[in-house]
């Protein structure tokens, strides 16, 4: 076996006392196999990964065995472990903008793990840098290599560090939610790159994902991890299709499918918002020869009350910088009706629009203050908009949280939780419209689902609109009345939902359908 672990548990010391991360965990992978390790956030995946690359703080204790091939990983010093580290074990990260040095050269962080793991000149190393560039498909990989991690792509940038990762030439490489901040067409290039890569060198692999569809896509065996233990092992059709732990039978069932929609009735005939013609461009044109393109081009559609209209396309589409215009975060050409008026420009947003119009971002970890309480972050948009400090309650109630999360702090709360704080801070001001920006995108799937019934119960209770913005096509098809398709900045598809997967739907939406990878269960 390239990896085995053994009964082992891992627990981390702090003043408030004991916390289990892992119980007893056992697994084991062969040469050239790839373990999918799923669970909903906190359940130890992690953690797992953290302790086969001997990354854990001074607080950690442990106990059971870890071993890769021959070599005893919880028994290495420094030296051994640094000699095991990038060379016989590789990892990919969930995020590569964090993963990368903002500061190197694109080219200079695959030369320097080159240099470092295969004892390689800098002129050897530079040429085989070259070449595991091409080895992933990157497009001029020469003139990539001079370019620093802003300039590149997301999913340029996480081919980057599946190239640094397959070049050491390891044993075996940990995937932590490598694909989880990427669009579905890049995620599933991603995955073929990865089977290609895997097939040509026979590397194992641990692919940890709460994407139950996407494991069951590159896995040849599946453990299920709940509250830091193994509930349920085996094959993916097994563990997927007939589910024997209760927990993994939740997980198959929060799992989005198009066929069981959750939204059956209509939308009211008015309107909450219009948008006609409205581009943003992010540089003025003075400013740049040639100029660069447009986020969105000129962009015409409606939102009727107590709609859910769904916006897809890849990275760069131009989804978020609609949301950014219709919300007064980007300047924008065209024209924006809502509340008897037409709106050409940020400043016309007055007060009422911006009531009417809320938006919900897709990091809470961002857009929550870390040094203010809950409370303190509800009080801002009340006071603006001419809400009571009483209601305080009420909006943590609306988004099935204790009335004491009032006094805590962002920090002290799980990623789902600070997500209802961020919905509650939006629906403070009784919007008719919440722009919904990924919002689900970080979550595991039985979290997101606790998210969208939250969503659909206050539509039903408030009727409020949203604009639902994701990559994730069959969570959408699942929720929306429309859908829309947005590519290179251009909407090239609004239908109806039942109908987005119809022959005469455009070229790139059937892609993205074909992207998807099938639902579970």
């Amino acid at each position: 076996m390239i990896l085995s672990v053994e009964n082992f548990s891992l627990s981390y010391r702090s003043g408030a006392g004991v916390r289990h991360a892992l119980r007893d965990v056992s697994l084991a992978i062969g040469a050239g196999e790839v373990l999918g390790l799923v669970g909903e956030s906190g359940s130890g995946k992690s953690s797992l990964a953290w302790s086969i690359m001997r990354h854990l703080p001074r607080t950690a204790q442990e106990s059971g065995r870890l071993r890769l091939g021959d070599v005893d990983l919880r028994g290495l010093d420094a030296a051994g472990l640094a000699a095991i580290r990038g060379r016989r074990i590789g990892m990919v990260f969930q995020d590569p903008s964090t993963a990368l040095n903002p500061t190197l050269r694109l080219g200079e962080q695959v030369i320097e793990v080159l240099m470092r793991h295969r004892g390689l000149s800098r002129a050897e190393a530079r040429d085989a840098a070259e070449e595991a560039l091409r080895e992933v498909e990157l497009r001029e990989p020469a003139a990539l290599m001079r370019r620093f991690p802003h300039e590149a792509s997301g999913g340029e940038k996480q081919r980057i560090l599946i190239a640094s990762a397959f070049a050491t030439r390891p044993e075996l490489i940990l995937f932590d939610e490598p694909t989880t901040a990427l669009d579905v067409i890049t995620g599933a290039r991603i995955l073929e790159l990865f089977a290609r890569l895997r097939e040509r060198t026979g590397v194992a692999a641990l692919y940890i994902s709460h994407d139950l569809a996407l494991v069951s896509r590159v896995a040849d065996r599946v453990a299920v991890l709940r509250q830091g233990a193994i509930v349920e092992q085996g094959s993916p059709g097994a563990v997927f299709r007939t589910p024997r732990h209760p927990y993994t039978r939740q997980l198959v069932a929060a799992v989005p499918r198009p066929d069981r929609r959750l939204v059956t009735d209509l939308p009211a005939p008015e309107r909450v918002l219009a948008v006609q013609g409205v581009s943003v461009h992010y540089a003025r044109r003075r400013l740049f020869r040639p100029a660069p393109p447009p986020a969105t081009q000129p962009t015409s559609f409606s939102i009727r009350a107590g709609e859910i209209l769904g916006v897809v396309g890849e990275s760069g589409s131009g989804k978020s910088s609609l949301a950014r215009a219709l919300t007064g975060l980007a300047r924008f050409e065209g024209r924006i009706e809502a509340l008897d008026r037409a709106i050409t420009h940020p400043r016309a947003m007055r007060r009422d629009y911006r009531r009417t119009v809320q938006i919900v971002f897709q990091h809470p970890d961002s857009s929550l203050n870390p040094r203010m309480r809950i409370g303190e972050i509800l009080t801002r948009p009340l006071r603006l908009h001419g809400g009571s400090l009483g209601e305080i309650p009420r909006l943590l109630e609306e988004v099935r949280l204790p009335a004491d999360y009032a006094r805590k702090y962002p920090h002290q709360l799980s990623g789902g939780e600070k997500q209802r704080v961020a919905i509650a801070r939006a629906f403070a001001a009784n919007p008719a419209l919440v722009i919904c920006d990924e919002i689900t995108a970080a979550l595991d799937v039985s979290v997101q689902a606790q998210v969208i019934e939250l969503l659909l119960e206050l539509r039903r209770r408030h009727g409020t609109a949203y604009l639902f913005i994701t990559h994730d096509i069959n969570l959408i098809r699942q929720i929306a009345h429309r859908i829309a398709v947005m590519r290179a900045g251009e909407m090239v598809d609004l239908r109806e939902a039942a109908q987005i997967g119809a022959a005469d739907a455009h070229p790139y939406t059937q892609a993205l359908i074909a992207a998807s990878p099938a639902p579970v269960g």
